[in-house]
């Protein structure tokens, strides 16, 4: 019997979606720089997907590996791209990058492997079991230890409790709510497959980066009154919120 030289697992990956709206080098590298300066160890070689859902091909043409080129070297790893027009189709396969569908494509790929049903009912079908599932009560993932810094706990399907520090260079991840009884120094993510209900709640709030639902601010944004203060943060559209933890 020959070994087993390799297994194919499911992980939890934090990933960075870079979604392009404009594109002039110049100002892109500006921008980009100020935002990477705000968390230079967040962003250091992390992984990015790129997003052009909401981009237009102008008219003159695009450099697709100038952009690669300009997010690696300022230290991130473009991963795969998203939302790709047909006009860019060509440049992302050559690339040898990956292309990740989007919400729209799986659900008319789900409607015409199981029936001809038009786009809309499936879409429906899907925001119904979505309901149907955030209902039922949730299981929590319980940490009792310290997590250290370069440590990486996630909580699938689940909220995730931790009964000590997340120190800093640390990450905590949950598909439902975050719990934190001590001090909050490293990232926590929230809600990290799509629920906008998700809060992070935490007893000292002095965090590199906090998440809802792939929203996130970083430790500058964080309100100076509540640095190191009870905070629980939420979300309200795409505004990420960090309020006392006394509100309700």
């Amino acid at each position: 019997m020959t070994d087993v030289e390799f297994q194919l697992k499911g992980s939890a990956v934090t990933v960075v979606s870079l979604n392009i709206r404009n594109y002039s080098e110049a100002e892109f590298k500006r921008q980009l720089h100020e935002k990477i300066e705000q968390a230079p160890q967040f962003f250091a070689n992390s992984p990015v997907v790129i997003n052009f859902s909401e981009f237009e091909v102008p008219a003159q043409g695009f450099e697709l590996n100038e952009l690669l080129n300009l997010c690696r070297s300022m230290g991130l790893q473009p991963l795969a791209f998203s939302g790709v027009p047909d006009a860019l189709k060509e440049s992302v396969q050559q690339s040898g990058l990956a292309t990740l569908p989007t919400l729209t494509e799986r659900a008319l790929k789900i409607s015409q492997s199981v029936d001809a049903a038009p786009v809309e009912r499936v879409i429906e079908r899907v925001v119904e079991r979505v309901v149907e599932e955030r209902v039922v009560q949730r299981t929590s993932k319980v940490v009792t230890r310290p997590v250290r810094s370069g440590q990486q706990i996630y909580a699938e399907g689940a909220d995730l409790i931790v009964m000590a520090q997340v120190s800093e260079g640390a990450e905590v991840l949950a598909d439902g709510n975050i719990h934190i009884y001590g001090t909050l120094r490293g990232r926590a993510l929230a809600g990290v497959k799509g629920d906008e209900s998700a809060r992070i709640f935490c007893q000292s709030l002095d965090a590199e980066l906090v998440s809802i639902a792939g929203n996130f601010i970083l430790q500058d944004a964080l309100p100076n009154e509540l640095q190191k203060k009870p905070a629980q943060i939420s979300l309200d559209g795409t505004k990420v919120l960090v309020s006392p933890l006394s509100e309700h």
